[in-house]
This record gives C-alpha cells, sequence and structure tokens, in this order.
C-alpha cells in the first residue's frame, strides 16, 4: 500500500459535483463514482472528513434574492446538503468505507449531532466523518464550514473538488484566455477577488495556515494522486517563494 503525505485532510465538494449531467438533483452513476475515488484516497491510509455543499438542490442565495428571507433560505440549503451527505454516505458504506454523517441542524433520526472532539475520534478509528449543514448558521456558506471544520478537527489540508483543473483568472470555461495558476498566496485570493472560497474561508484558512488545494474532482485518481503527493490542481499557501504566484500586468 501507497503511503499518503497526508495523515488528514478536509474534502469538500459542490453540491453541484453530484448532479452529473444533471441539471437538478442527485446522479446515482456520479455519487458512486465519488464515493470511489474517496475510497482510493481512503484506502492509502489518510483520515478523512468530508463537507458537501447543497446547490444541486437548493441555493440559499439565489433563494433570497427571489423573495425568500435569507436566513429562512440558508436553513433550506442546510437541509439540502443534509440529502447530499446521506447520498454519499450510502454509496460509501456499500464499497466497505465506515462512515459518519455529523450535523451542525440536530436531527438525531438522520445524523449525529456535530461534536468536534466526537469527530477527531471517528478519524482516528478509520471512519470517514461527513459534516452536514453547513455551520448550523445563516449567513456563512459551506466553504466556511469547511474552513471552520478543517481547522477544528486539525486537517492538515482543504481539497477543494470542483470541475476545473485548478485556479483560474477567469471562468475558464467561458474565458479560453484565462490564465491558471499552479501556485498563489491567500492575499492574491483576495485580492484579485479569485473564484477560490469566499473571503470568510480564505481569511479562516489564512489565519491559521491551512492550504487549499483546488482541483478537478472529476479526474480519475486525481484525490488519490493528490494526497500521494502529487501536484494536481493550484494549491494557495501564506507564502510562494517561486513568483509562481498572481503577477500585475504592467
Amino acid at each position: 500500500m501507497n503511503k499518503s503525505s497526508y495523515t488528514r485532510v478536509l474534502l469538500k465538494l459542490s453540491g453541484e459535483a453530484l448532479m452529473g449531467d444533471k441539471g437538478y438533483g442527485i446522479d446515482p452513476d456520479t455519487v458512486n463514482y465519488m464515493a470511489e475515488e474517496v475510497k482510493k484516497a481512503y484506502d492509502l491510509g489518510v483520515e478523512i472528513a468530508i463537507v458537501i455543499g447543497g446547490g444541486n438542490i437548493f441555493r440559499g442565495v439565489e433563494a433570497a434574492e427571489q423573495g425568500i428571507e435569507r436566513a429562512t433560505a440558508d436553513y433550506m440549503g442546510m437541509l439540502a446538503t443534509v440529502i447530499n451527505a446521506l447520498a454519499l454516505q450510502n454509496a460509501l458504506e456499500k464499497i466497505g468505507v465506515n462512515t459518519r454523517v455529523q450535523s451542525a441542524i440536530d436531527m438525531r433520526e438522520l445524523a449525529e449531532p456535530y461534536i468536534r472532539r466526537k469527530a477527531i475520534r471517528h478519524l482516528e478509528k478509520g471512519r470517514v466523518v461527513i459534516f452536514a449543514a453547513g455551520t448550523g448558521n445563516p449567513y456563512f456558506t459551506t466553504d466556511t464550514a469547511a474552513a471552520l471544520r478543517a481547522i477544528e478537527i486539525g486537517a492538515n489540508v482543504i481539497l477543494k473538488g470542483t470541475k476545473v483543473d485548478g485556479i483560474y483568472s477567469s471562468d475558464p470555461i467561458k474565458d479560453p484566455k484565462a490564465k491558471k495558476f499552479d501556485t498563489l498566496t491567500y492575499m492574491d485570493v483576495i485580492r484579485y477577488s479569485l473564484k477560490v472560497m469566499d473571503s470568510t474561508a480564505i481569511t479562516l484558512c489564512m489565519d491559521n495556515n491551512l492550504p487549499i488545494v483546488v482541483f478537478n474532482i472529476r479526474g480519475k485518481d486525481n484525490l488519490k494522486k493528490i494526497v500521494s503527493g502529487e501536484k494536481i490542481g493550484s494549491i494557495v499557501l501564506r507564502e510562494v517563494k517561486d513568483d509562481a504566484g498572481v503577477q500585475e500586468e504592467s
């Protein structure tokens, strides 16, 4: 068995990652694929926690713009993340990966309440822990929840799985001239408003010196390669030593 270069990671998945090519909801084949990719990293001995969004079912910010009161809309979005967490848990359990879902909103019939020390104990016992319902508070994104939980459990890194292969100067799907960055700093992300994570999440990571790796979750074996030490995607750090970060145009 290969040895992982990390001991504990926090994987952040968007809800959209579970809907595959569908425009809405959960695609079972995609969920099963995600579970297989997680298992490949899990089999290396790395402890894995997961925070998952709910945008494939309900987006609180968009609903608020359409007239639903913001706090209510955000709570509805948190419930969507629980649905996704249970779907991913089911897929992981079917392939032999022991899991626990912990929810920031109490719903004991479906998930454990979030307790930091208990989550850490689950990880130490070789269980994948899926954190649902964000932070449990409105006005905070699941990106912020990922940063918060990663810090609380002592993760070495946040691995943000996206549909593109790293961080770009603009949306590479819409802009063919978009530049990809291999390495950049937290301040680069904030200064140039790069769409990595929201500013609260970036600040939390910067204050606690927690690296962020952004990569294409759809790429076969990408997660396994990252935890094995391969350079996949883009990484955000406190300092960039080789001047590979964002450069201002003259």
